[in-house]
């Protein structure tokens, strides 16, 4: 059957957009508010951002079908630097971007010449990410849209700010920031190549004095300057000399470049080579004692200062730098009398932890990487659980991890240190091309996410919300913790101005924090009701914090009461957000803010819900990237493949958050699987339901545990899980059922299959909804599939008896099937031994001990022997010990089903249903006996193994 995929997605969106099926507002129902991160437009969305929007996309028409008031909307993020720094490069004819545009996003020329203006360039990829979103099928409340740039929103985010500002929580100030230093402007995640959030560290820099200069080196651990013994130099660097602040440095020229945007004044003085220093010596800074400049190659001039200060106790790099030097060294030398100088006891480890380190690793030289591996381990068991020793002075008999800072102020107070700031994740480029530094902003303006109040706050609100999955918590507790001032403002891109400072345009990401607010709003905008001329900061209090009144608010804005007492209405039926989608990568900072920002501005009802979060996807295990090669645009996927192959290629592929794998192998499969539901589909009537035989039973209780499984697999976003119990893993039980029906030459079974297609096509509804609209059609049902209910489970269907029965029938012709396997016999007659009655009750017996948690043999058995219907047990202990390992080895349902089904005839009910199976699956008639009938055929002695489901086997 050949399917005209793009037909039948175009027939069905086609339905959907007529019935403005997706478009919702207040009303009777309980609501869900489903927002996902919306879009940055500066290139088309490809396979991979799709995975984050079909989540969602899925998790909103699963809410509508259980019955919610579901509004998922979406919005487009046209705000900072990324479209500026794209249009300056289109201006400046670069190749790697243009080609970018032509050969992976098909943008035409004429087009590629309009993008020297950034706007142009936003429009472009809005319009195509949005039909990209209309073709994959998601059930957007498109009449909710809006960009970052719309001036209402302009207005709502100067509100957001002043908010927060009348709170305290923007300061102005001096504070590290990543920097474009070409364009001018902090950046953060999404104003950087590969969407790389800028992370840097805090070195302290120690001075040793050099005649009339100082040699700073760069360290984490300034309590390590109790055993320094030397510094290392590369030779080969050449090093400048510079004044700082009025002060002499010798550092590398990497370093000094750093320090020129850290708020210093620097100049240059000249040159010296690596070499030149070698054999020196420099004073320790609070002794006046010296010691030698020594020659290293692992010394790298873009890391610190490009000198290093040796620890050889301590640090393993030092500890070999400092073996490897003296092997070059002639014996004599007093540079052989180099000595570790241990300062801190930790448990663990003797006199000289680096020593241990290094030569349990079997490291050979400085440039092993094991040294890094024997570095982070020393570090942090010393950090954790270090004690300073006399020789540190009066610091003796701290812990290393309360002394760090102590020291820190101590060489700061005394002048002996300095500061270096320095991005810990290098290279980072800003969308221009440039490398990134970090640079000291003064006068700028931060979100001040420091703010002890402020993060218990957020805390308060994690620990209430539902994170999904559950092992990302973590994550955000970290986040918190190290979260500190962030910029909220910059020069350059498109945004909102400050409200009190013009210069300054409101920071990407600070813009995009409590948007989901607007999504109420942007109903009224796009409607022309509310226009950026007529509200003002009173307007946003009442409708987001009912502050004040609609009376007051109509007379300050000249809207009529009824629009505002509307807007706030549907704003307190719709808030909080009940789910957040995104990806990983948000978790430091959009999802984080998106927590500080709502505790901050809304009252406590109004605080989100819930956050998902998802991995990314790689293409055939590869990341995607331009420079692999292996970037699909979203919507030229849909043209090749199908939106729902897609989609579900998408989920079948991992759960949240692992990485998704995705490969177009995959989506034949599913293709391929998804021809053989519509065409059965097809075939199908609805009948009446009558004279339900065994087999009937089973598979109708098998579904109503696949509705209850599938829902509980969506509610805790294991889409993946829910996906393959719909299409792979209850294709296998509805196999068992055909193959039953078939053996017993049934006719009547077309009406079960059309209600269990029926409900399984409902539950597929979300995740490949056009395909599943088809089938539903297919099928005779009336209206569409999207808005039916969620299939209900019916607890009269389960039918316990047929569920056992089902399964024991199941082991037994798979018992015969290995036995023919094994014995590579072509059987003429099978035989089979039910165990008798005494088993079956000792059988309920333990079973109902082991469902009370008793697995111990010898207290099962003593309990047995004590029971006088079953004492005599004891002859057959071999029964118990086999008993308890077949309870073990089934399912904890199964053991239930069981246990509420005593009376369970196992000898007449294999004896109506194996007979026509097996004649049908092996060709040979077949014989039924209970070990304890008195004409019994028993010719090998066979019977007498036979347990309670668990029946013996003769085939002759």
């Amino acid at each position: 059957m050949e399917i005209d995929w793009s037909g039948i997605e175009t027939k069905w969106r086609k339905k959907w957009s007529e019935g403005k099926d997706f478009e919702t507002d207040p009303n009777e129902k309980e609501k869900k508010f489903i927002t996902v991160a919306y879009p940055y437009p500066n290139s088309p969305q490809h396979i991979g951002h799709g995975r984050t929007y079909t989540l969602a996309d899925v998790h909103a028409r699963y809410y509508r079908m259980k019955g919610y008031n579901v509004l998922f909307p979406m919005g487009f993020h046209y705000t900072g630097t990324p479209i500026l720094g794209m249009a300056k490069r289109v201006e400046a004819g670069d190749a790697e971007i243009i080609d970018g545009l032509k050969n992976i996003y098909h943008v035409s020329e004429k087009d590629i010449k309009t993008f020297v203006e950034p706007i142009k360039i936003a429009d472009y990829f809005h319009e195509e990410i949005k039909s990209g979103m209309i073709e994959m099928g998601y059930s957007i409340d498109w009449r909710r849209e809006f960009t970052t740039i719309d001036p209402v929103y302009q207005k709502f985010i100067e509100w957001q700010i002043n908010t927060l500002r009348e709170k305290n929580l923007i300061i102005q100030g001096s504070h590290p920031v990543g920097w474009c230093p070409k364009d001018q402007n902090p950046v953060s995640q999404h104003d950087t190549l590969g969407d790389v959030e800028p992370d840097f560290t805090e070195y302290i820099l120690i001075k040793f004095k050099f005649g009339d200069f100082v040699i700073p080196t760069a360290t984490l651990r300034p309590e390590t300057l109790f055993g320094v013994t030397n510094l290392w130099i590369n030779p080969d660097t050449r090093y400048k000399k510079i004044t700082v602040d009025g002060e002499k440095w010798i550092v590398s020229a990497e370093c000094a470049r750093k320090l020129e945007f850290l708020d210093k004044k620097i100049t240059y003085d000249g040159e010296i080579s690596g070499s030149d220093l070698v054999g020196k010596e420099v004073t320790i800074p609070h002794r006046n004692k010296k010691i030698p400049i020594l020659e290293a190659s692992f010394v790298e001039s873009q890391t610190g200062t490009g000198l290093v200060m040796s620890v050889p106790a301590h640090a393993p790099f030092d500890y070999q730098a400092l073996v490897d030097f003296k092997k070059l060294h002639p014996l004599g030398s007093e540079l052989q009398l180099i000595k570790p100088i241990s300062i801190i006891q930790t448990e663990g480890y003797g006199e000289i932890p680096a020593k241990e380190a290094v030569e349990r690793l079997g490291i050979k030289d400085q440039n092993d990487p094991k040294l890094e591996e024997a570095t982070t381990e020393i570090y942090g068991k010393e950090f954790y659980g270090g004690v300073l020793k006399q020789n540190t002075e009066q610091f003796a008999g701290k812990k290393v991890s309360e002394a760090k800072d102590i020291i820190k102020e101590w060489l700061s107070e005394k002048k002996y240190s300095d500061i270096l700031l320095e991005l810990t994740n290098t290279p980072v480029r800003c969308r221009c091309g440039t490398e990134c530094v970090v640079k000291i902003l003064s006068n700028q303006w931060f979100l001040n996410y420091g703010d002890k109040d402020w993060k218990e706050k957020a805390t308060l609100c994690f620990d209430k919300m539902s994170i999904l999955p559950q092992e990302i918590r973590g994550e955000f507790n970290y986040v918190i913790g190290w979260l500190r001032e962030r910029a909220c403002a910059r020069q350059h891109g498109l945004g909102t101005k400050l409200p009190w400072d013009k210069d300054w345009i409101v920071e990407s990401l600070s813009d995009s924090v409590i948007y989901m607010a607007y999504y109420i709003l942007a109903k009224f905008v796009n409607a022309g009701t509310i226009s950026a001329e007529k509200i003002s900061n009173e307007f946003f209090d009442y409708i987001f914090l009912g502050n004040g009144s609609a009376k007051k608010v109509s007379e300050l804005t000249k809207i009529p009461k009824e629009i505002i007492d509307d807007i706030r209405s549907e704003f307190s039926y719709f808030y909080p957000v009940d789910s957040r989608h995104s990806g990983r990568d948000l978790v430091p900072n959009h999802l984080t803010f998106f927590v500080l920002n709502h505790v901050a501005i809304f009252p406590e009802e109004n605080w989100p819900l819930q956050i998902v979060v998802n991995g990314s996807v790689l293409m055939d295990g590869k990341k995607m990237s331009k420079s692999m090669g292996n970037i699909i645009p979203l919507r030229q996927a849909i043209r090749d493949y199908g939106a729902d192959p897609i989609r579900l290629a998408i989920i079948i592929s991992a759960e949240l958050l692992q990485d998704a794998d995705f490969n177009l192998e995959s989506v034949s499969g599913i293709k391929n699987k998804l021809v053989l539901l519509l065409e059965e589909c097809s075939k199908l009537k609805p009948e009446k339901l009558s004279n339900l035989e065994a087999e009937d039973k089973w598979i109708r209780s098998k579904l109503q545990s696949l509705i209850s499984d599938v829902a509980s697999s969506i509610e805790k976003m294991r889409l993946r899980e829910g996906l393959h119990n719909i299409i792979f893993s209850f294709e296998g039980d509805l196999q068992w059922y055909l193959k039953r029906a078939k053996a017993k030459k049934r006719s009547d079974y077309s009406g079960v299959l059309h209600e269990i297609n029926t409900k399984r096509v409902a539950m597929l509804s979300p995740f490949a909804p056009h395909i599943a609209e088809e089938m539903w059609e297919k099928l005779g049902n009336s209206g569409l599939v999207s808005l039916s209910s969620w299939p209900r489970v019916v607890d009269d269907i389960i039918d316990p008896v047929a569920i056992q029965a089902e399964e024991l029938l199941k082991s037994i012709i798979d018992d015969i099937a290995n036995i023919i396997k094994v014995t590579k016999m072509t059987p003429k007659k099978i035989t089979i031994y039910t165990a008798d009655a005494f088993k079956s009750k000792a059988y309920h017996s333990i079973l109902e001990k082991m469902m009370d948690g008793q697995t111990n043999m010898g207290e099962i058995m003593k309990e047995l022997i004590a029971n006088k219907e079953t004492s005599d047990i004891k002859k057959n202990p071999d029964f118990v010990q086999k008993t308890i390992k077949d309870i073990l080895s089934e399912p904890v349902e199964i053991r239930k089903t069981k246990l509420e089904t005593p009376e369970f005839d196992e000898k007449s009910w294999i004896a109506n249903e194996l007979i026509s199976l097996a004649k049908a699956e092996f060709g040979v008639d077949l014989q039924v006996f209970s070990e304890s009938d008195s004409g019994i055929y028993d010719p090998k002695g066979k019977a007498r193994h036979a347990r309670p489901f668990k029946p013996a086997i003769l085939i002759e």
